[in-house]
């Protein structure tokens, strides 16, 4: 029996800076290790997924509910992934931020408003604090515990509102599980980061960059994931107190839910980047990244005329980060295309770079599709997001990452380990110096060689495709 609305959707004039972090579990986790820390010192074979329990019966289609919390790095994703759904039929609702109502728009995908805008929060002061000292990272937590109640009540009421289907989300969706019990549904996450399932093969990304051997790895990803556990279930029930539903017993917040045993978990970053490690099991299905269709695109006429008028430059753009060393990158920048005699197309976004000196060698714009323009680069430096990571590879352009918090170093180091870039620069510790140095080992013909190789093997990737092909034979084997 489908589940009906209880109650609508209430409206929201704005929010705390502290309801970032309720919005955001793995923030708490993040704070909370690093406290504890200062303080105290292969793939789902084809048969595997045609066994897979059924929801509906063949030829039928589903009610989709994606739940996308985070930056546009965290939500792009599952809005190219509900466009590909759509498009097969389903009818798919995405719950995201206001800001990225545009995106989704385009997408022709339902909107389901929440009241978080990272895009925005990022930019304050005491978010920038959080990212940088031990003393904001306190408080973070602290504002977390005040904030985080109206993220939930939010997601409840969209969840029940849709009553959908499948459910698929962001490890940040911290009541999918619940909600897809409590209607009958079911819920599969999917991950953009390789951080979820313990391994001896690469550390956890919260805790090095760098391999810390078998053991060390392994106990990275257990630690890691217990303290999200933690943080994530204390959050859920300081909630249910506080709001009373009926949630039923307690559930793991990072795995799916399935009312017939295990529900598989979508791990959407590519093989060729992070290979799938050996021991997991199969009902993690690593698909490749959520690359989206190239759309048409006319470029403004002064980038068009920058382009034309001389050999391919240089990409810099740090997406939606804080400028918290914005003049510090922005010197190092000036300092190394002139040093190196190279051209550049700068995007400064949200922040990141600021106070360029701009001349005929510099072109300084706003933002503009990376699809459309790493194709026309020679190489780029970014903060070794998973998208922007995978998005340069992709094209076969060797990349320097500039890496801020979170998952960056890994990528960076990632990146670095392949021989498609050299090893990260952080952005705490550039210099002009470094940035040049490391400029100039990308565009050395061993390195730009290798990045090509790179851009061949995801060319051939279909992420999108795959992660479809699963969650219709996850429902009624399509």
């Amino acid at each position: 029996m489908r589940m009906t609305a209880e109650r609508t959707l209430r409206s929201f004039g704005g929010c705390r800076i502290g309801t970032v972090f309720g919005a955001c579990p793995n923030f708490l986790a993040v704070s909370l290790i690093e406290v504890v820390i200062e303080l105290f010192a292969p793939r789902l074979s084809d048969g595997i997924i045609r066994k897979l329990s059924h929801l509906h019966p063949k030829g039928t289609n589903m009610k989709v509910l994606l739940i996308a919390i985070g930056t546009r790095g965290d939500v792009q994703p599952f809005v190219v992934l509900g466009h590909a759904l759509a498009a097969r039929g389903h009818d798919v609702s995405i719950a995201a931020a206001n800001s990225f109502s545009k995106m989704i728009d385009a997408a022709g995908l339902r909107h389901c408003m929440l009241p978080v805008d990272f895009q925005e929060l990022m930019q304050e002061p005491e978010i920038k604090a959080a990212m940088t000292t031990f003393t904001g990272k306190l408080k973070a937590y602290r504002w977390a515990s005040e904030a985080m109640n109206d993220q939930l009540d939010t997601t409840w009421a969209i969840g029940q509102d849709v009553s959908p289907d499948l459910i698929l989300h962001h490890p940040k969706g911290a009541l999918a599980p619940y909600l897809a019990r409590k209607l009958g549904a079911y819920s599969v996450p999917v991950m953009l980061q390789p951080g979820f399932v313990p391994t001896g093969e690469y550390p956890q990304f919260l805790i090095a960059s760098r391999s810390l051997g078998k053991l060390g790895n392994l106990a990275s990803h257990r630690l890691i994931l217990e303290v999200m556990r933690f943080g994530t279930s204390m959050m859920v029930n300081r909630w249910r107190k506080a709001s009373l539903p009926d949630l039923g017993s307690p559930m793991d917040p990072l795995k799916g839910y399935s009312p017939k045993g295990n529900a598989p978990r979508i791990h959407a970053y590519s093989e060729a980047i992070v290979p799938r490690p050996a021991n997991w099991p199969k009902t993690e299905v690593q698909t490749g990244y959520f690359f989206a269709e190239q759309e048409p695109f006319t470029p403004p006429e002064s980038l068009k005329s920058f382009l034309e008028a001389g050999p391919p430059p240089v990409y810099f753009g740090f997406g939606s980060m804080p400028d918290i060393y914005g003049k510090r990158i922005g010197d190092a920048v000036a300092f190394a295309v002139e040093q190196l005699g190279l051209r550049a197309v700068i995007a400064t976004g949200w922040g990141g770079i600021t106070e360029i000196d701009v001349g005929e060698n510099v072109h300084v714009l706003d933002a503009v599709p990376h699809a459309w323009l790493f194709p026309r680069v020679s190489a780029v430096v970014h903060h070794g997001g998973s998208g922007t990571t995978h998005e340069g590879l992709r094209w076969g352009r060797a990349s320097v990452v500039c890496p801020l918090f979170g998952d960056q170093p890994f990528f960076g180091q990632r990146v670095a380990n392949l021989g498609a870039g050299p090893p990260p620069v952080a952005q705490k510790r550039m210099t002009a110096e470094k940035l040049t140095a490391a400029l100039k080992t990308a565009l050395s013909g061993q390195v730009r060689d290798c990045a090509a190789g790179i851009g061949i093997k995801l060319r051939a990737e279909d992420g999108v495709a795959r992660a479809c092909d699963l969650v219709e034979h996850f429902a009624f084997g399509r």
